[in-house]
């Protein structure tokens, strides 16, 4: 599980079980598999926002998720043990930190209680020390706005630390023979006492795996090497200027077998020279004649769906806005789209023609009054 809980529900650290109850519904309604099938992202993201709440929604849960992370989630997690050794002292003199500054020589809650309570790596228990995730990537990305409106796929050729090729992430150079670890003699794990504690974690000289070898030398040990890595990724239709897409398991290789961390898209969308987003609606300035503005008629103007034609009432002024439904941006709650709303620009001819302007001579006479005159600021 990648992230803050608070963070996925978009709430606040000190927020009400209303705030957390309403936060789940508004994401719930929104990423569920009924709403976007077939969409993986959507799967992967309403998993996350049910785990959030399984945690924030109740009480007891969410104190010692505050208190210890994730780790104090996982069965057979003993709180009581957990304060008592934190309140001994320190990890050679380093003591506990605030979580992902790290614990001493260790890692994490899930390096000092994973053995004692009994878990194993995999899935469903801590990971050795040994491993880590790898860290997750944000990658700033402009488009046009038709792009933004109407969703697209690309491939994005991006630089950033992946598995070594030569040691296959492992570290260790694959043409050295392997030998039985002396530090732990080959177990993986090395005894600890710490104060009232006796446990086990994992044997830093190997990481765990029972066997030491020379260090690969395309990466120097560290399993990972700057690289260009193909990325294919889906951009949403309707994502807003400053939108934050996520790629999950697309970011950086973790290190011995952790997961990956995830990819963040940031994007920014050009301004476009006809199109403006407000909301979830679009604006337009469509010229018109004077005819037109006066006589009414149908006129054809472009939107994201194609050509469209569009009546123009009569007598219609300047600036006077028509409403199409459902030919603006598309709603992220709903799937429904917002309005295309156009603006009439009566464009004057550029004429020194003397029939026109007599023309325009009789017709001024038909306004009554200072079409002024009632201006005031």
């Amino acid at each position: 599980m990648a992230g803050d809980f608070y963070q996925i529900l978009g709430v606040s650290k000190d927020a009400t079980q209303e705030e957390i109850k309403k936060a789940y519904r508004k994401l719930a309604r929104k990423w569920h598999p009924d709403i976007n099938p077939g969409n993986k992202e959507a799967e992967q993201r309403f998993k996350e926002i049910s785990q959030a709440h399984e945690c924030l929604g109740n009480e007891q849960k969410r104190k010692l998720y505050n208190e210890f992370g994730e780790g104090g989630l996982q069965a057979g997690f003993d709180a009581e043990k957990a304060r008592e050794y934190k309140k001994w002292g320190s990890f050679q003199g380093r003591g506990f930190q605030e979580a992902g500054q790290g614990f001493g020589q260790y890692q994490s809650y899930e390096d000092i209680f994973g053995d004692l309570f009994g878990f194993q790596g995999g899935t469903s228990g801590f990971r050795t020390a040994a491993s880590a995730r790898g860290r997750d990537i944000e990658h700033e990305m402009t488009i046009d706005l038709i792009s933004s409106l109407k969703g697209f796929e690309t491939e994005l050729a991006m630089q950033m630390m992946r598995k070594c090729p030569e040691c296959n992430g492992s570290g260790i150079d694959p043409h050295s023979k392997m030998k039985t670890c002396s530090t732990c003699n080959g177990s993986g794990r090395l005894n600890v006492a710490e104060g009232p504690m006796h446990f086990t974690k994992a044997c830093p000289q190997c990481g765990g795996h029972g066997t030491v070898g020379e260090r690969c030398r395309q990466c120097g040990g560290t399993g990972q090497v700057l690289g260009t890595e193909k990325v294919r990724v889906k951009i949403p239709q309707g994502v807003k200027d400053g939108s934050k897409v996520r790629l999950a398991g697309k970011g950086e290789p973790g290190l011995n077998g952790g997961q990956p961390g995830d990819l963040y898209l940031i994007i920014h969308v050009k301004p476009h020279p006809l199109l403006k987003r407000e909301g979830d609606d679009l604006h337009m300035d469509i010229p018109v004649t004077v005819r037109e503005a006066m006589l009414g008629g149908t006129i054809t103007i472009p939107t994201i769906d194609g050509q469209v034609k569009v009546k123009v009432p009569p007598r219609s002024q300047s600036g006077q806005i028509l409403k199409l439904k459902g030919k603006g941006a598309i709603r992220a709650k709903t799937k429904q789209r917002g309005d295309l709303m156009v603006k009439l620009v009566v464009k004057v001819p550029q004429t020194d023609d003397r029939e026109v302007l007599d023309a325009v001579e009789k017709m001024d006479r038909l306004y009554k009054g200072d079409i002024r005159g009632d201006l005031r600021l």
